[in-house]
């Protein structure tokens, strides 16, 4: 049976990947164009700068894809494969869960899990290190931030299932709803000891030494010699949108998750289940 929920939690995350993309096509991809522009205009402002300043100035890479390919079939074929393997992903957790949650409906379990999975995978790690346009970021950093944004996921998971298992070890004497606050409260004091121990992006070494010290690496405005501002910083609306964006396509693709495994697996396990008997 469990690689039947694998199967069915497979399906549910590629529809919620297909979900999710068509939700990021429509609001979040002008955006990128946008940042894009961006990009590109600030590229050539700095080499106009690097030029009078008689500094070298470094050639434009060619691009692999197209923009519309990058747009379409990039975005779609990313989002259905995240999709397809956070649903297997959730499936396995869903199966361990299974018997050992009480008289939870296996539909709500699966609307439990994924709002976990929505939480410890995405929700708290972004709330440290926000998901960001392809103009923001230095490539120096790349691999310090990527390393950073691991070591969040999983603390984020590590500490998720503590908070489940002590919520299971303290319902025993608390009750349920008391266990659940008290797991809750511990869950939210761990991570944000993670989040005050881990560096803000814009303090990694290579940015200080740069820039100063700021909270992010989002791009600050052009100055020439003299101090006059020549190109503007990011948009903050842009960003603002961006970010907002991120985060309601990953809360769809773990909604449509749990809402479509759910109702695969109920109907899988009355199915695949002996059925108990009737009391005579």
């Amino acid at each position: 049976m469990e690689k039947k929920l694998i199967l069915r939690g497979l399906l549910a995350g590629a529809v919620a990947g297909l979900a999710a993309f068509v939700f990021a096509r429509i609001f979040a991809e002008p955006l990128i164009g946008r940042a894009v522009d961006y990009e590109s205009a600030r590229d050539t402002a700095q080499a106009a700068l690097d030029q009078a300043a008689g500094t070298p100035v470094s050639g434009g890479e060619h691009e692999i894809f197209t923009r519309a390919v990058q747009a379409n079939a990039g975005i779609g074929l990313g989002m259905i494969v995240l999709g397809a393997a956070m649903g297997a992903l959730t499936a396995v957790v869903y199966a361990v869960c299974l018997g050992r949650t009480g008289r939870i409906r296996p539909r709500v379990l699966a609307l439990l899990v994924a709002a976990g999975g929505f939480a410890g995978f995405y929700l708290m790690p972004f709330l440290k290190y926000p998901a960001n346009p392809p103009s923001i970021g230095h490539e120096d950093t790349i691999r310090d931030r990527s390393n950073l944004y691991l070591a969040m996921v999983g603390c984020s998971i590590v500490l998720l299932v503590l908070a489940v298992w002590l919520g299971r070890r303290l319902a025993v004497r608390y009750g349920n709803w008391n266990a659940t606050l008290l797991a809750g409260a511990g869950y939210a004091v761990g991570i944000g000891l993670v989040m005050w121990g881990l560096p803000d992006a814009g303090e990694l070494a290579a940015n200080v030494e740069v820039y100063g010290h700021h909270a992010t690496e989002t791009p600050l405005p052009l100055e020439n010699a003299r101090g006059t501002i020549v190109f503007p910083g990011f948009p903050a609306d842009d960003l603002y949108r961006f970010r907002l964006y991120s985060v309601l396509a990953q809360a769809l693709l773990w909604g449509c998750l749990g809402l479509v495994l759910g109702p695969l697996a109920e109907r899988l396990l009355a199915r695949d289940l002996p059925a108990s008997p009737r009391p005579t």
